[in-house]
């Protein structure tokens, strides 16, 4: 049996979308410890960590997406040659190996040693990562959903850290209603509040953006096969609301550095580059271009996430030279 087709379903060959699941736990991490002033050898572990769990979450994500969309697959030109798709694996075989990733997850979650990071983790990993297939079939909001799964992880990370998170029930308010009624409630929770309304704003906004231009590669097909997608939603306006959704991303950036009380650093490269990064993504764009919605797809996943980042660490590292 050749373990190939099993390598595709995971995406192992295909790092873009690893690292844009990465990028929201490693900048939780940062803002964490940047906050809280984690020793560095600590963060230098949980780092390690987000790593293998955003590889285990993508993987289990790739696979599941593969299993419920393998018809819708198989009907699309730049879809049908995935394994399912083209009957290289079969959906028995395909489910026993996703069902191999949740319980490698589930073991490795336990190593966080913390009820709250714990669940976090597994409802990301199973139901809502799970449900987002599903999404497309009945909504044309499936990126907003994307977007929560993904991003969830930000405040997987921050708690890591940082867990004076009062009550499991909030976590509800955390994964479902996000940015709205959250950002209401957090003004009570001093320390989620810092990581909510990164998390929601931000990295939210983020997802919606570079996912609907992605979208953007398979319109003419999801409309054969009756997918919906904000791709078809915003319709020709897609460049004009990516370029407001950018907007946002720089304000909510910007205001979350202030809540955090970040310094130069953080302000210059993580929300000014961040900035130049997708007027340059924005000026190339051409939404009717396969090749050109994918090449976005990775300037956020390798260019414009790392930069965020390098923001990030560069204020934790002053900020622990200081101590």
């Amino acid at each position: 049996m050749s373990v190939e087709p099993y390598l595709e379903l995971i995406r192992l060959r295909k790092p873009a979308g690893f690292a844009l699941f990465l990028w929201p736990s490693v900048w939780g991490i940062g803002m964490a410890a940047y906050a809280n002033k984690t020793p560095l050898d600590v963060v230098f572990v949980l780092l390690l960590k987000a790593v293998a769990g955003a590889f285990i979450i993508r993987g289990a994500a790739c696979t599941v997406n593969d299993i419920f969309d393998r018809d819708f697959d198989a009907a699309v030109e730049r879809t049908r040659n995935r394994p399912l798709a083209s009957g290289r694996v079969s959906v028995p075989a395909a489910t026993i190996y996703l069902f191999i990733q949740y319980a490698a997850g589930v073991a490795f979650f336990t190593t966080y040693n913390d009820p709250l990071v714990f669940w976090v983790s597994v409802v990301d990993l199973i139901p809502l990562l799970a449900i987002y297939p599903l999404i497309k079939r009945v909504s044309y909001w499936p990126q907003a959903w994307l977007a929560i799964s993904m991003n969830i992880l930000f405040a997987q990370s921050w708690f890591q850290i940082d867990n004076t998170f009062p009550g499991y029930s909030n976590v509800v308010y955390l994964m479902t209603l996000g940015g709205c009624l959250y950002v209401c409630l957090s003004p009570i929770y001093s320390a989620s509040r810092r990581a909510d309304e990164i998390w929601d704003g931000q990295s939210n906004s983020w997802t919606l953006m570079y996912d609907t231009v992605y979208g953007c590669q398979d319109r003419k097909d999801d409309v054969e096969v009756g997918i919906y997608s904000t791709s078809l939603l915003f319709g020709k306006w897609v460049w004009e609301i990516t370029a407001a959704l950018d907007v946002a991303i720089v304000v909510c950036l910007a205001l979350a550095g202030m809540s955090n009380g970040h310094g130069l650093p953080y302000f210059v490269v993580s929300v000014g580059g961040a900035a130049v990064q997708m007027m340059y993504q924005l000026n190339v764009l051409d939404v009717d271009s396969p090749e050109s919605c994918w090449d976005n797809f990775k300037q956020n996943a390798f260019y414009l996430g790392p930069l965020i980042l390098v923001g990030i660490m560069m204020d934790y590292t002053l900020a622990i030279w200081k101590l």
